[in-house]
């Protein structure tokens, strides 16, 4: 690990300011990703500015109906907000899915938000990787790559997206609040992380000075019909080969609204709304619509030779998650994850 200059912002415009002025800055938060990166010499700031004091915790109801969720509150803490679990299910479970109990206690929503990949190339400093070294090349190609994206992806970099959160947020229509030297934004959650192409080591659309300061949720929350299916090689602390977070709204027995994003598949959550559409109207115990959806976004993909299984797991996980989101209210109780 190199040295470093460590330094306690007071305030959120400290803290851009902080970083404005500071080349190879990196904020810190939960650190549970951030240490890693720079523990395995991936990441080396000149100075870390800790943002843990600034007044970003609070789970607020919005005038929209949402909630708008601050960057420094816990994973644990969110997952078990008594608000979240009963207007948002599909956050909780996907929450909850993510690493382990102590990490959850650990790590922020805003830093969740930024994690970067978890590509074994990126990790390893000796290896090629457009990621960390622009330019070097994408030693996953023609590697081991079992755990790369099939949707998404570019001749630079094939890595995907480790958030089990970001996948539910996508479904949810979420948007992202940042704050940065020109002042306070607002944007879709769909729009802050950016597909490789000739460009991986820019992971998302923010400045290097902005800092995430809150998360807000729609008031649609697919309270009643939602579910997070998380399919992975162990029951536990693993990350996803194929996730699926699915809501829908049903109004006389036909689909009035759903999100459906996928995790483990691409380099940002993955969301086909074209297909989505095609199933808005549609009789929501027609199973065989079910399965033109699950055709329809898989039919997009493009595998390595490593990973071509996803692409018939990511359709029958999606079947399933419709099977379980649309189940009788006494049966739709769910384990959180699932083995492979």
């Amino acid at each position: 690990m190199n040295r470093f200059a460590y330094t306690r912002a007071t305030s959120v415009a400290d803290a851009v300011r902080q970083h404005a002025i500071t080349p190879h800055a990196q904020f810190l938060a939960g650190g549970t990703n951030l240490v890693d990166l720079m523990r395995e010499d991936v990441l080396r700031p000149t100075t870390v500015i800790d943002i843990t004091r600034l007044p970003l915790r609070g789970v607020d109801a919005t005038p929209s109906g949402g909630l708008k969720i601050g960057a420094l509150v816990s994973n644990s803490a969110l997952a078990w907000d008594a608000r979240v679990r009963a207007r948002y299910p599909l956050l909780a479970q996907a929450l909850l899915a993510g690493a382990s109990a102590q990490i959850r206690n650990a790590a922020s929503v805003g830093g969740n938000l930024l994690q970067r990949t978890r590509c074994m190339y990126f990790y390893d400093p000796t290896t090629c990787c457009n990621k960390r070294a622009p330019g070097t090349g994408c030693a996953a190609l023609d590697g081991v790559n079992r755990m790369h994206a099939i949707f998404g992806a570019s001749e630079h970099c094939i890595a995907t997206h480790p958030s089990d959160m970001c996948v539910a947020l996508e479904a949810l229509d979420a948007s992202v609040h940042v704050a940065g030297s020109r002042g306070s934004r607002s944007l879709p959650f769909d729009a802050l992380h950016r597909l490789p192409g000739s460009t991986p080591h820019r992971e998302t659309v923010l400045a290097e000075e902005e800092l995430i300061t809150a998360v807000e949720l729609p008031a649609e929350g697919y309270a009643q019909r939602a579910t997070y299916l998380k399919l992975r090689d162990r029951h536990s602390y693993a990350f996803a080969l194929v996730s699926v977070a699915l809501g829908v709204r049903v109004e006389d027995g036909r689909i009035a609204a759903l999100g459906c994003a996928l995790g483990g598949v691409a380099h940002k959550p993955w969301r086909d709304r074209a297909a989505e559409a095609s199933l808005l109207g549609q009789a929501a115990d027609d199973t065989g619509a079910q399965a033109r959806f699950a055709d329809a976004v898989t039919a997009r993909a493009d595998p390595r030779p490593g990973n071509a299984f996803k692409v018939e797991l990511a359709r029958r996980a999606i079947i399933r998650a419709f099977e379980r989101a649309l189940a009788p209210t006494e049966a739709s109780a769910h384990d959180d994850e699932d083995e492979v």
